[in-house]
């Protein structure tokens, strides 16, 4: 019979085949899932894996979804390396983009281009959702995962008063969400013709900061020796408060700037439809790039295939909205059970 038995030494080989091998044990059972629902398991893999990527407006809108699950993903690498478990991202993202949108309609009819004071402003609001998760745990012990996770509710309740409340259109036929923003107030576009804008650029900007910031400096090196040995971080004078409070910043501020991109980009306005699950779904980004930033723009750009794979699937195929969710659910586990084979080896036992 096949048996677990514990490697020596972690396997430096498998680290990096665990995620290619499980997102092939996604994609077969993504296939049996497609059969089972009596669709050809051939149109579902194409909907999600050939589609979003057959043309140049379709590597816009893949490009344009990764953008959020990539920044919020490098913030997430700092927390996981760092052992903070900051869960609440969607949270800082949703209360990034009622910053942004409150800083646009602010600024309505200026005579200039206020996109980068939006952009700030998203920051600015997801540091601070952030920072309250720092405060109680550095203050009071709580626990950063359900702090944060609480979090997420409030800051889209908050979303839901303003859009319903004292931001609603009024011309806007009773509808929950803001006016249009100025084009000032919108993000520049990268191409004509196309969506996708100057937040991809902050992102891949952003994974070569994270990148310097966690392997060129003394504060990345203390964030992950802190992460990885709390004792030995002590005992090298490394401070742990400095760290939660380093994981959570970055954190919040980069999935701030995501949610002032999403708003002040593909959206134009502040809508209940704002917090899709991208602050979730970057958590398996972040876990699929084995927390490392260049693996991360790889993984964030295969979660952006399930979402727009998903769409289409929708349309196309008939299936439930849900079937995103449950490709990233399989990524996820598979991912988990192929990591097993980091530490441990399969043996053939007789008996």
């Amino acid at each position: 019979m096949l048996r677990l038995e514990m490697r020596p030494q972690p396997s430096a080989a498998w680290s990096y085949a665990s995620p290619l091998l499980a997102i092939a044990l996604t994609v077969l059972i993504g296939m049996a899932l497609f059969a089972a629902l009596g669709k050809d398991p051939v149109a579902g893999l194409r909907v999600f894996f050939w589609e979003p990527v057959r043309n140049a407006r379709a590597w816009s809108e893949l490009l344009l979804k990764a953008t959020p699950l990539l920044l919020i993903g490098l913030g997430l690498a700092i927390g996981f390396r760092s052992n903070v478990w900051n869960i609440g991202a969607e949270g800082q993202f949703v209360i990034g983009a009622v910053c942004a949108s409150g800083t646009a309609l602010a600024l309505q009819g200026a005579g200039f281009a206020v996109w980068p004071l939006v952009l700030l402003a998203g920051v600015a609001g997801g540091l601070t959702w952030a920072s309250l998760t720092a405060l109680l745990r550095d203050r009071f012990n709580a626990n950063e995962i359900l702090v944060s996770l609480m979090l997420v509710y409030v800051a889209v309740q908050v979303l839901n008063y303003l859009v319903y409340g004292p931001w609603k259109d009024p011309m806007g036929f009773n509808f929950p969400q803001t006016q249009r923003f100025d084009a000032t107030a919108q993000v520049p576009r990268l191409f004509e013709g196309l969506r996708v804008h100057l937040g991809l650029l902050l992102g891949l900007g952003a994974v070569v900061a994270v990148w310097l910031f966690l392997f060129r400096t003394r504060a990345g090196f203390a964030q992950q020796v802190g992460g990885l040995a709390p004792a030995a971080a002590r005992y090298a004078g490394f401070s742990s408060r400095t760290a939660l409070w380093v994981a959570m910043g970055v954190t919040g501020a980069l999935a701030g700037l995501a949610g002032a991109l999403e708003v002040a980009g593909p959206v134009g306005q502040l809508t209940p439809h704002v917090p899709v699950g991208y602050g979730f779904a970057a958590i398996i980004v972040a876990f699929v790039g084995r927390l490392h930033p260049v693996g991360i723009v790889g993984s964030a750009l295969l979660m952006s295939m399930f979402y727009i794979g998903g769409e289409l699937a929708q349309s196309r195929l008939g299936l439930p909205k849900s079937i995103t969710g449950v490709f990233q659910g399989l990524l996820l586990f598979a991912l988990l059970a192929c990591d097993t084979l980091i530490h441990y080896r399969l043996r053939w036992r007789k008996g």
